[in-house]
């Protein structure tokens, strides 16, 4: 832990995000008091603008006899301030399991600590934006804003299933490529957007094995970045030029794969191939309207076709778009109408098979994850969501993890009737 503070001292209370018989977390080590310690000032790396922290060690945590999971670790200063720490203990193996694969070189990217992200400056320009940001250093905000918005509700309900989980990273999957072996289920969960090719390889080939796919968000899977060595160690840096590619060094001298949006040339490759849906813009605010009633992902919702739920769709959404690759065995189940930036389109949510009998589902909006605490005090910004709209997406999902979750889905449920010809008259 290297940590910076004004204040005397301070303590790390480490909770591990579940479900406890209705508490969403429990507490499973406290530190003593620590003495507080201002750290230097944060150093700019000028090549990329990348923020180091660069504070000393202040002590280190145990984590022995953890189990795998999801944890915050929460900062409480003398004077009471707080601050979080996300951690995730890494399963040894995905045999058998629905593997979590939390996105944090997503995280990464978002991060603003310092002044800087890979969208802009200081200045808030796009042009002094960093090229590369690096894990050595801490999260703004309240340190944990991705993980709590975007992830902790489907950790709660998946272990409130009680379903046999593995917990990974999408450095994890990147670095290791047995991190998904054998598993049941890989989970990208609601704003994963930055991968590097090895991730996606490693992904393809857990699908391509029987490894169902579900995508809990949009945009997924839409830039392509480079994991780079920090002065902490290996893979300690997100590197994404994006427009600058060409400027890359890795790009430029090295021969390695541009790191820009995958859909780009060159090297293009879009994510549809992989998530069956293709991203198409932000922001925007729409219900969701159920296309498909009948199948079983919608099992026990009551639902039927035309039902909508406002405010499910946004902020960034997808479509299946039939000029993009696009699996051939997919069917459309929800199709919504929207309108972005003046445009009229929809968003779509997405099912398919391939023939190692996996099944991949993509939500085709951001909004998922955070429709599980709609209605509830857990989410204080549910975009107006009700609790008629949390039922419906818990449901729904529910019904998705425990398929999921009894092996590749194309040897136990109904397999998808192919409709976008149908749907967008093509």
């Amino acid at each position: 832990m290297h940590v910076s503070t004004t204040a005397p001292g301070f303590r790390i209370c480490a909770y591990r995000v579940g479900w406890y018989g209705g508490a969403q977390a429990r507490l499973v080590w406290r530190s003593a008091r620590l003495a507080g310690r201002r750290g230097p000032d944060p150093r700019l790396l000028a090549a990329t603008r990348t923020v180091v922290a660069g504070w000393p060690r202040t002590t280190a945590v145990r984590t022995d006899g953890w189990p795998p999971g999801a944890y915050l670790l929460r900062l409480d200063t003398d004077h009471g301030h707080q601050r979080y720490v996300p951690l995730i203990v890494r399963s040894a193996g995905a045999a058998g399991r629905t593997a979590l694969m939390h996105a944090v070189t997503t995280w990464q990217a978002y991060n603003a600590w310092g002044g800087h992200s890979l969208y802009r400056g200081r200045d808030g320009a796009y042009a002094t934006r960093s090229l590369a940001v690096t894990f050595d250093r801490p999260y703004d905000a309240t340190g944990a804003e991705k993980f709590l918005v975007y992830e902790r509700a489907l950790v709660v309900l998946a272990e409130r299933l009680g379903l046999p989980l593995a917990y990974t990273t999408s450095v994890d999957v990147h670095r290791d490529p047995s991190a998904l072996r054998g598993a049941t289920a890989v989970l990208s969960l609601g704003h994963d957007e930055y991968w590097t090719p090895q991730q996606r390889a490693h992904v393809t080939r857990a699908r391509d094995s029987g490894t169902n796919v579900a995508f809990l968000g949009a945009n997924a899977c839409f830039r392509r970045v480079r994991l780079d060595a920090g002065e902490d160690g290996p893979l300690r840096t997100v590197t994404c030029y994006k427009t600058a590619y060409r400027d890359d060094p890795g790009f430029a001298d090295h021969g390695d794969p541009p790191t820009h949006d995958f859909r780009a040339p060159p090297a293009a490759d879009p994510e549809s191939a992989l998530t069956g849906v293709f991203y198409e813009g932000y922001p925007t605010d729409a219900p969701y309207v159920v296309h498909g009633a009948g199948h079983w992902l919608f099992e026990g919702t009551g639902v039927r076709t035309g039902d909508a739920f406002p405010h499910l769709v946004g902020v960034e959404y997808d479509r299946v778009t039939p000029e993009a690759p696009t699996p051939a065995d997919l069917e459309i189940v929800a199709h919504s109408p929207l309108v972005c930036q003046g445009r009229a389109s929809h968003a779509d949510s997405a099912y398919y098979t391939v023939p190692g009998g996996a099944g991949v589902f993509a939500t085709g909006t951001m909004r998922w994850v955070e429709a599980l605490m709609a209605g509830t005090r857990d989410d204080g910004r549910d975009h107006g969501m009700d609790r008629r709209t949390g039922a419906f997406v818990t449901r729904t999902t529910e019904n998705l993890l425990r398929a999921f979750a009894a092996g590749p889905a194309a040897h136990h449920r109904p397999a998808p009737a192919p409709n976008t010809g149908r749907v967008y008259g093509r």
